[in-house]
């Protein structure tokens, strides 16, 4: 199972991330959890200088943009295959 993190301010940019990340667990069928995480005060922390950010199993995929389905969907599988 993974555990995916979405981390912006609620921008357009991070809506997006979000609504591709879950097309891509429905149609991929992987098993996961998004998050997404709004407090400015944690990004830092997190590894995200520039939203929208992209977690996936705590590592940092993405930062500064909107990946496209296909790039996500190898990410997952990659994360899944650790």
């Amino acid at each position: 199972m993974l555990n995916i993190k979405v981390v912006g301010s609620g921008c357009a940019n991070c809506n997006r991330l979000e609504a591709l990340c879950h097309e891509v667990i429905d149609e991929t069928k992987i098993e996961a959890t998004i998050e997404k995480i709004t407090d400015i005060n944690r990004f830092a922390d997190l590894g995200i200088l520039l939203t929208p950010g992209l977690l996936i199993n705590d590592k940092v995929y993405s930062s500064g943009r909107v990946p496209d389905k296909v790039s996500l969907s190898l990410w997952m599988n990659e994360a899944l295959s650790q």
